[in-house]
């Protein structure tokens, strides 16, 4: 596998090259806390005066190596190749034209300039706080609330329906969703807005660990039973941490509404 310095070394001669009139790092690469592996992609952004030159003939991107696979996409007035080679380096590779570069830095988190010769980049900042969460409001957390209890009537339908998928959809990207938010905000209760993260990766730094472990047993959704147990339990921990938050936020927290959903569940789901 090429190490870091061959693929930077790589990426700047490419840039070089192709007279790219700027050159940005961004994602895990531009983060000083994230994991440090051999499964950290290079996201570059090449800015460029000529991109339809270069998008009429990619024959140049066969200079980052032998691929496995690639992917092709328009973003706004961008263009992003996606690219794994056969040693298991990755680059996502960015061609934005020099007018669009604010497009550009608005879909990033953070980013580290590596060329600039004409300081295309000197009046545009990343939106270093992107996945930074602060405390909610009152609005906010019943929001979070109400759409928890709703979402769950849908995965008890769909477990007496012995829809799998469905369940599993509604329970994980919704409702488990909700709970992640609640946990976010214990965490910015107790210290203030906090960098989560993108899909919450950071969350369980700032919790003890046997809460990650509690969490971590919801994720057994490979069978109608399993997603069953995992609904209860979850309504369990949703409904205890979302009693904390409010009683320290000074919140209201409607637990008949909580009561009732729980009950309906069992009702529901008893003979099941």
């Amino acid at each position: 596998m090429r190490t870091d310095e061959e693929m930077m070394g790589l990426i700047l001669q490419i840039a070089e090259s192709l007279q790219v009139e700027a050159m940005a790092l961004s994602g895990s690469r531009a983060d000083i806390y994230s994991l440090r592996d051999q499964f950290q992609d290079y996201d570059v952004v090449y800015i460029v005066e000529n991109l339809e030159d270069l998008i009429s003939d990619l024959s140049w991107l066969d200079q980052f190596g032998i691929l496995l696979i690639e992917q092709h996409n328009v973003l706004g007035h961008r263009r992003l190749y996606l690219m794994l080679f056969e040693d298991g380096n990755r680059i996502d590779l960015t061609l934005c034209p020099k007018e669009y570069i604010q497009e550009w830095v608005d879909s990033e988190a953070n980013f580290e300039v590596i060329k600039d010769d004409n300081g295309l980049f000197k009046t545009y900042q990343p939106i270093s706080k992107r996945y930074w969460t602060a405390p909610p409001t009152e609005e906010e957390f019943a929001a979070a609330c109400n759409e928890f209890w709703w979402v769950s009537a849908y995965v008890v339908k769909a477990i007496r329906r012995n829809q799998l998928i469905y369940a599993t959809d509604h329970l994980y990207g919704i409702c488990q969703q909700e709970l992640l938010k609640v946990l976010a905000w214990q965490v910015t209760s107790d210290r203030g807005a906090v960098d989560i993260g993108k899909n919450y990766k950071h969350l369980f730094h700032y919790l003890p660990a046997e809460k990650e472990k509690v969490f971590s047993a919801l994720l057994d959704l490979s069978s109608i039973e399993k997603v069953g147990q995992s609904l209860f339990a979850t309504m369990k921990l949703f409904d205890g941490e979302a009693q904390e938050l409010a009683q320290k936020m000074g919140f209201t927290y409607d637990k008949e509404v909580a009561e009732r959903m729980i009950s309906y569940a069992k009702e529901k789901l008893s003979n099941h």
